[in-house]
């Protein structure tokens, strides 16, 4: 079983794997897309982490589990990404490794129409969001930095995900603001 990362699950996969390689999905592309009230936000202040939308493409890290592991891998992956994020959907892609050959990768894609699938905002409005965000799993400053690194590290170009770290420079993450009504404890 092949797994398509481009979020979270490129720095903090959460199982064992075979391999893990560079690997490209062609005709969507990574974006801070995806409300979360959870672990990067709350009800009262909604955060945003990536989701994938149409066009373009993305480079993220593919995985290999073992057969003897792929249910359990399975059960932890629909857990961690769609209890909490109902807009997701499981889905089969084709994506390309990074020795040319393709396989079929199960990943996570936002389900178009849902309120939760946000495509269309301007890195402003990003930046809004996410810069008074935080959830269960920290900041949704710190989530943006975090990926920012993971992808500079990986050798992983992506001009979005740099413009919002860059928007962000400066700015307090939400944990350390006293008084931070929106925040859930823990």
């Amino acid at each position: 079983m092949w797994l398509f990362g481009y979020g979270s699950l490129m720095w903090r996969p959460g199982f064992d794997y075979a391999e893990r390689r560079r690997a490209t999905l062609h005709g969507r592309q990574r974006a801070l897309c995806v409300r979360t009230v959870h672990h990067r936000g709350t009800a009262a202040r909604p955060g945003l982490v990536m989701g994938l939308k149409p066009g373009g493409s993305c480079t993220g890290i593919a995985y290999r589990v073992p057969a003897e592991d792929a249910e359990t891998v399975a059960a932890y992956l629909r857990k961690r990404e769609l209890d909490h994020y109902p807009v997701y959907r499981e889905s089969a892609v084709a994506i390309e490794l990074d020795d040319g050959s393709e396989v079929s990768a199960a990943t996570y894609l936002p389900r178009d129409g849902h309120p939760d699938f946000l495509p269309d905002l301007g890195l402003e409005e990003q930046i809004a969001i996410v810069g008074q965000a935080a959830g269960v799993s920290g900041s949704n400053i710190d989530y943006v930095r975090r990926a920012a690194r993971s992808l500079r590290e990986l050798g992983i170009g992506e001009p979005a995900i740099f413009a919002a770290e860059a928007a962000l420079k400066g700015r307090m993450d939400p944990i350390d603001i006293p008084d931070d009504a929106g925040r859930l404890p823990g």
